[in-house]
């Protein structure tokens, strides 16, 4: 078996491909035209799925985390130009010392425009869908029109960004289009550009510093060329790592601190169970296997590792937002080595990627759409409408996960769980939210009182339908 070529290189097999992009297709389409339609047809259909599937989700009331709640909040500091203080993490939470994300300051201009949690699930599926592109324009260039098509589909529908978008919005939806752009063009043997791309991750999430290092590595690693270039953007993400960890996150943090280190667990748990290996099988298959051949499969290790060391089950399975960054890098490492192999055994890989996410069709968020109850409205849509007007405009409200993001629009809101001191002017509650268990409150205004040291009385009960019920002072 043939050694993979240095990732950067500019060899006769990036001639041929470059040869092949200006041969005309059979019904005399130009290749190179058909490299930009199929990818921006194939980015149009992910981000009207996946805005569809988000749509559908508010209809119906399902919120799976408090996480749009959270970013709408974001959202609507920065539309005003403040510091993103969140008060459903609790009083004068500055985001910032949550997670590092200053990128997230775009969605200030979007907020402006659509103040609606809903514009930050379709402004997600409009970032995986044009990931797209640059990944299935290589893939076609690279694998032949059907077979990069293929490849490009089985990506652009790949289970880790399904679930991500399922899970609605996080801002790891901004490091997938940037890792897209960086390692086509590191595949493409623009290597400053991809330098460049690839430093921006460090704005998306603190642990991005070390994904950007691994980048700079491989690079380094791969040929004498570009070493200068993959040694400073090995230094600028772990620098940056650094800086955010134990710096700039611990400064905006309320309590001083890094939060999630206690989730850690020891080496031994990277290990078990065996949740985690299905992972790594379901990105070695979309990867088509002959990716591991592939110095970028390396990008994947630092967010395998402190996923795997945590002992949070979310982080472990393939299911919620913690692989979308790992879908560009397990196409790129495909396309990396697939042009060396046979024909037929690039077919066998991209079906391979393919596969994995056909093979759980059934459980995949998308096939909600092909389910005709998924487009019946809920009976409680109207006594949410409903709730939500019984809450002045512009009042503080203290409510669970279901209604959080649609009331940030217009009050300030709080969790009915967080560490809030502030009293709310009022409490929305939905008795089947699932953050209270098997044990909602039988009454709104009892538990508001209780819950924030109030006089009994103090909160009064003014509407209670469809599971809702709201208490104001």
């Amino acid at each position: 078996m043939p050694e993979p070529r240095p990732v950067a290189a500019r060899d006769d097999t990036a001639a041929d491909i470059a040869r092949a992009d200006r041969d005309d297709t059979a019904d005399g389409t130009p290749r190179s035209a058909v490299s930009w339609i199929i990818p921006v047809l194939i980015a149009v259909a992910a981000t009207a799925a996946y805005g569809t599937l988000s749509t559908l989700q508010w209809r119906t009331l399902q919120a799976p985390s408090w996480d749009p709640g959270i970013f709408s909040e974001l959202a609507k500091a920065y539309s005003r130009l403040e510091a993103p203080i969140v008060p459903i993490k609790g009083d004068d939470v500055n985001l910032l010392g949550d997670h590092f994300h200053p990128i997230l300051v775009l969605l200030g201009p979007i907020w402006a425009i659509w103040p609606s949690g809903l514009a930050l699930l379709w402004t997600q599926a409009a970032l995986f869908g044009v990931s797209a592109i640059p990944l299935a324009r290589l893939a076609i260039e690279r694998l032949g029109t059907v077979t990069g098509t293929l490849a490009g589909i089985a990506y652009a529908f790949s289970f880790g960004l399904q679930s991500a978008q399922d899970v609605q919005f996080h801002e790891i939806a901004f490091g997938v289009p940037i890792l897209a752009m960086s390692l086509t063009r590191l595949l493409r043997g623009r290597v400053l550009s991809a330098c460049i791309w690839g430093g921006l991750l460090v704005f998306v999430k603190e642990d991005l510093g070390l994904t950007v290092l691994m980048l700079g590595l491989v690079i380094a690693l791969r040929g004498r060329a570009h070493r200068l270039e993959g040694i400073g953007l090995a230094l600028w993400g772990g620098g940056w790592f650094v800086l955010s960890m134990f710096v700039i996150l611990p400064l905006l943090n309320t309590a001083g601190q890094y939060d999630y280190t206690d989730n850690l667990g020891s080496l031994w748990e990277v290990f078990v169970p065996l949740d985690k290996w299905q992972t790594v099988v379901m990105l070695i298959l979309l990867a088509g296997c002959v990716g591991l051949r592939s110095p970028l499969m390396a990008l994947m290790l630092p967010t395998l590792a402190w996923r795997f060391t945590g002992t949070v089950e979310f982080y472990w399975d393939w299911y919620w937002h913690y692989n979308a960054v790992l879908m560009p890098i397990a196409l790129a490492s495909l396309l990396d080595v697939a042009p060396r192999l046979r024909p037929w055994n690039r077919a066998v890989a991209v079906i391979a990627s393919l596969g994995v996410t056909a093979m759980l069709a059934g459980s995949m968020p998308l096939a909600d759409l092909v389910r005709p109850a998924s487009w019946e409205p809920t009976w409680r849509a109207e006594p949410a409408r409903a709730a939500m007007e019984a809450v002045p405009d512009g009042a503080t409200v203290a409510t669970d996960i279901t209604l959080m993001s649609p009331l940030v629009t217009d009050h300030d809101v709080q969790w009915t769980h967080g560490p809030n001191r502030r009293v709310p002017q009022c409490v929305l509650t939905d008795q089947y939210a699932f953050s209270w268990g098997t044990a909602p409150p039988t009454s709104t205004a009892a538990w508001a009182d209780e819950h924030y040291g109030q006089a009994p009385g103090t909160f009064t009960e003014t509407f209670a339908d469809g599971g809702f019920a709201v208490a104001c002072r």
